[in-house]
């Protein structure tokens, strides 16, 4: 038999040594909040992601995980780096989370380092890991710790360094000591929700994925509702302006990891050169980091939109070509793009593509560019 508090005690330190900055461990109950969950699901708050809904059942009881499981960790790693992003429009903004290497995998190793130091510690212990891609409600857990609490923007916040930070999880089959978990220190300050572009968080600790940019851009498979295009600006996958709004994130502090740090290619690129990548093009540039998962077609597509919004007539070649791209999704877009800047000559393409184009939703998209071109001509 073992002594839970030491065992506990040098479980935290060996988490420090590997690089998280902070563990919570809780014991694992029922999902805390579940009737929340449950209508957040209802509501079709989730948007495309089906397996949310699939695995509803797994992510309200972590027995359906891991039988026998007696705690859940929650492991905190910083990745910020602190680059400030300049506003021009031809490049393009990606979230600071996806600058350098794929968390997943950088995260993974450590976890699988952990393991084999609780295996060490205590025989036969039974333990699975997640890294954003379990049936595991990760910031749910980590806010039912010491770790931190969920902001009203839905991200975990510490009072040591804000909310730049990956989270990885454990259950084991084991019990530990655990801790009184962090008051929420949010109070009344409703910076992110005032300062979210789409209004996607609908109430505090409530965001409708439907309306997140980081959804649009990364997770939805389809055509961006064109009402929310002209809000997504030049954010080209995911979106920080919750987090950079947040008073904790004065704390923030750079990240001792540098697998984390920016690769050239993901600091405000230049549009107009990413929408001629080919998929082979894409998974070669992208490789290693978490935007080669969204695909070349939605990437592209993200981009479109960007150059749209840009408003900038050198961006009319560019957009001339992605009307002739094999996705259609990026030629939805392309159309879109090419109403939204000025001069006759987006019109000119836009009725030559017209006469080539057979896909439904392409053609549709071109004559509702096109009366929009008339619209703001004629008036």
């Amino acid at each position: 038999m073992f002594d839970i508090v030491p065992l506990t005690a040098r479980i935290r330190e060996e988490a420090i040594r590997l690089g998280f900055f902070k563990v919570g461990i809780v014991p694992a109950d029922p999902l805390p909040f579940a009737g929340h969950f449950d209508t957040w699901l209802d509501l079709g708050m989730h948007g495309d992601m089906h397996y949310m809904e699939r695995q509803a059942h797994k992510r309200k009881n972590p027995r359906l995980v891991l039988d026998e499981v007696r705690s859940i960790l929650v492991l905190a790693m910083n990745y910020h780096t602190g680059e400030l992003l300049s506003q021009e429009t031809l490049k393009g903004k990606i979230s600071s989370y996806a600058w350098g290497s794929d968390y997943h995998a950088v995260i993974a190793k450590k976890l699988k380092a952990l393991q084999r130091f609780l295996a060490a510690q205590i025989p036969n212990i039974r333990s699975i890991g997640y890294v954003d891609s379990g049936p595991v409600m990760e910031k749910v857990w980590g806010a039912e710790s010491a770790l931190g609490w969920m902001g009203k923007h839905s991200n975990l916040i510490t009072r040591e360094i804000g909310s730049w930070f990956f989270i990885g999880i454990l259950l084991v089959d084991v019990a530990l000591a655990y801790e009184r978990k962090e008051k929420d220190f949010c109070g009344t300050c409703a910076r992110c929700l005032n300062a979210c572009p789409t209004g996607a968080i609908v109430a505090p600790y409530v965001v409708d994925a439907r309306l997140c940019i980081s959804y649009l851009t990364i997770e939805h498979k389809g055509s961006i509702p064109r009402v929310l295009r002209p809000m997504i600006g030049n954010r080209i996958f995911g979106c920080d302006d919750c987090q950079e709004i947040c008073p904790w994130n004065r704390f923030a502090r750079q990240t001792s990891e540098s697998c984390f740090h920016p690769r050239p290619e993901n600091l405000m690129p230049e549009l107009a050169p990413l929408v001629a990548l080919t998929p082979a093009e894409f998974d070669a540039h992208f490789s290693g980091t978490p935007i080669r998962r969204t695909g070349r077609d939605r990437f592209v597509r993200n981009v479109v939109v960007a150059l749209g919004n840009s408003h900038d007539r050198g961006a009319i070649p560019t957009l001339a070509g992605a009307l002739t791209d094999p996705s259609p999704t990026v030629r939805v877009h392309a159309a879109w793009a090419l109403g939204e800047l000025p001069g006759d000559a987006p019109r000119r393409l836009l009725e030559s593509a017209r006469i080539h184009e057979n896909d439904p939703e392409v053609l549709g998209e071109i004559s509702l560019a096109l009366h929009e071109l008339t619209s703001r001509t004629s008036s």
